[in-house]
Formats: C-alpha cells, structure tokens, sequence
C-alpha cells in the first residue's frame, strides 16, 4: 500500500472535551501500566528540552505526572489536565516522590488557559495536540502564556500520510471518540499554524523512539 493515500474516515466521531473527560476518567486506573513504557522516551525528551533551572515550566497534559520526576529539581513546575481523576494521580506521585518543585495541579482547559500573558520560560505538551479538540486554538494558549523567548516543546504522533500505517489510523480514527485522541493527526496542522504565526518558529523536529512513531517539535515564541 506504500505511496497509497489513507481513505478519509467516513462518520468518525467528533473528539470534544466531554469525550475526552469520559475516555481519561476510564483510562486513569491503568493508565500508568498500559502507557508508561512506549510513552517514556517522548516524555524524558520532553523534559530535557524542557526544563529551565530556576525558571517556572507549565505541563500542559500533565496525566498521571509521569514526567514530572523527569525535570531538574530546580525547575519549578505547575501541571493542569482536564481529567481530575489523572490530577489525583498525579498529586499522588508528586507526594510520593517528595516533588517540592511542583507549583500546583489543577484542572484546565488548555484552550482556555488561567494564567497572564509571558508568565512561564517554557510550556511542555507531551502527547497532547491529539487529545484536544481544537489543537489550534490550544497552541495559540500556549503561546500566549509562554515568556518571549521561551519555548513550546511538543510530542505527538504525527500521521503517516500514507501506506499500511496510514490505513490503520484512518480506521482507528472511527474510535476516536472512545479512544480519547486522534490517531490522525497530520503535521500540517502544525505546520500551518507556525507559518500562520510571525511570532514564533520551528527550532527543531526529530523523530523519537520507539521506531520512529513521534515526534518531538520545538517551537520559540520570538521576542517582540
């Protein structure tokens, strides 16, 4: 099927915070033991270009906090998500780990972020553009809330536009509503959003482990 286009989904279901909230609150008991391992190289990634000594990072996304153990002790950290029962987890993790560094979790949506303008050195989102429904206004938060010439660093699966995997996540994406993301998701819609925005610009874009399957982005929000 190489060099063959994914068919376009026919009826799959729209992805809103509703079902988002449902999916995560369903996923938030196993969460940890069915995503830790193949979502662990994205999230150390994540971190290290993520996080600023002394500086203050948001964790957009923030689950379970698997990655919150994974920044520097000195960088301090606020985490939101949508689901409250990932936020228990996660407030869980960060007592038992003694994680002094962590500012605060609260429930939020990240298209509608609670914080002013310039307030944090870096914005991490790992593995979240599929989740929320509206990526774009999302990004258009996230670089509203982040420092002029601090940064965005993002992970995700980005589709592959065609051949035998593209064909699967055009059929999965009939689940999205259950699955809780989308498993299409092409890098245009990132990529058009940068070069819609003359304010900020691609740093860097790699592919991670494993096999390849996501992708790390760095984006600058540039100085005014």
């Amino acid at each position: 099927m190489d060099g063959v286009s994914a068919p376009q989904a026919v009826d799959a279901p729209i992805l809103d915070n509703k079902h988002v909230k449902k999916s995560y609150a369903r996923w938030a008991p196993v969460y940890d033991l069915v995503f830790a391992l193949v979502l662990r190289p994205g999230r150390k990634a994540a971190a290290a270009a993520g996080e600023r000594p002394g500086g203050r990072v948001l964790d957009v996304g923030v689950g379970t906090g698997l990655e919150l153990p994974m920044f520097d002790r000195r960088t301090k950290l606020v985490g939101i998500d949508l689901s409250e029962p990932m936020l228990r987890r996660a407030q869980r993790r960060v007592g038992a780990k003694a994680l002094r560094n962590v500012e605060g979790l609260a429930a939020m949506d990240a298209t509608r972020l609670a914080f002013p303008d310039g307030h944090f050195d870096a914005v991490v989102a790992p593995y979240v553009l599929t989740v929320v429904p509206e990526p774009e206004a999302s990004l258009n938060e996230l670089a509203r809330v982040v420092k002029p010439g601090g940064e965005i660093i993002l992970v995700n699966h980005v589709g592959a536009g065609t051949g035998p995997m593209a064909w699967l996540e055009s059929w999965l994406s009939t689940c999205s509503a259950e699955l809780g993301w989308r498993p299409e998701f092409p890098w245009s819609i990132l990529g058009d959003w940068i070069d819609a925005n003359p304010h900020v610009r691609l740093l860097e874009r790699r592919r991670l482990a494993p096999f390849g399957l996501f992708t790390l982005a760095r984006i600058e929000r540039l100085p005014t």
